[in-house]
């Protein structure tokens, strides 16, 4: 009995070396040994899930910079950026958000891969040149920060209809113009992007007044940069 268990052992392995030995011997001539589906998409899956929700794509938009250059998103695209909208002459929370913002450009200063957007809501006033001194005054010197003025009308459909960040003009008060102080935040492909809350909702936008939102948005862009 067990010479002919051997026999039949002898048999499987004689099969095996057969058929699968050449096979193997192939794989590690073509460096693919250890390949397979799982492992091939563990091996192509270079970027870890940042875990950021996709809230929408970006709206499309047009304006003129501070160097009276046209800027559109599209010359956003590849970069992760982001977006606020303020006027230069802002009593209130403006000086604040331009602040923060300044101190998110310093984090990443260098990285050709990312910028900012800062879109004035009151662009009769904000000329190019005004916001070319403004921009000055405050340290903006990243090449991708773009301080971007043009047609009201326009500007204001961006805000409100596109991102859903309000902005309007009240008289009553100081000022004369109403914004939230929210940033959002675009990812390379050019979707907004944003963390869930603990009940599992995008919170869509980032606090650009406290400095809690400042260092969440700065870590949720090196996450971005990294994808």
């Amino acid at each position: 009995m067990k010479n002919k268990s051997y026999i039949g052992v002898s048999f499987v392995i004689l099969i095996f070396g057969i058929i699968f030995i050449p096979r193997i011997i192939e794989r590690i001539k073509n460096g693919t040994v250890v390949q397979g589906d799982r492992i091939d998409a563990v091996s192509n899956h270079k970027n870890p899930d940042t875990g950021l929700m996709v809230v929408g794509p970006v709206p499309k938009f047009q304006l003129t910079d501070q160097n009276n250059k046209t800027i559109s998103n599209k010359d956003y695209e590849g970069k992760v950026y982001v977006v606020e909208f303020f006027f230069s002459s802002c009593p209130s929370i403006c000086p604040i958000m331009n602040k923060n913002m300044v101190d998110i450009q310093n984090e990443f200063f260098g990285n050709p891969n990312f910028g900012i957007v800062s879109i004035s809501i009151d662009p009769e006033k904000d000329t190019p040149q005004v916001l070319k001194t403004h921009s000055e005054k405050l340290g903006a010197k990243s090449a991708n920060w773009h301080f971007l003025t043009g047609d009201k009308k326009y500007i204001y459909d961006i805000a409100n209809k596109g991102f859903n960040l309000y902005v309007g003009e009240n008289s009553k008060v100081n000022g004369g113009f109403e914004h939230s102080g929210l940033f959002a935040l675009i990812d390379k492909k050019g979707n907004i992007r944003c963390r869930k809350d603990d009940f599992g909702n995008p919170t869509l936008y980032y606090d650009g007044l406290e400095k809690k939102g400042i260092k969440t948005i700065t870590a949720d862009i090196k996450k971005l940069l990294n994808e």
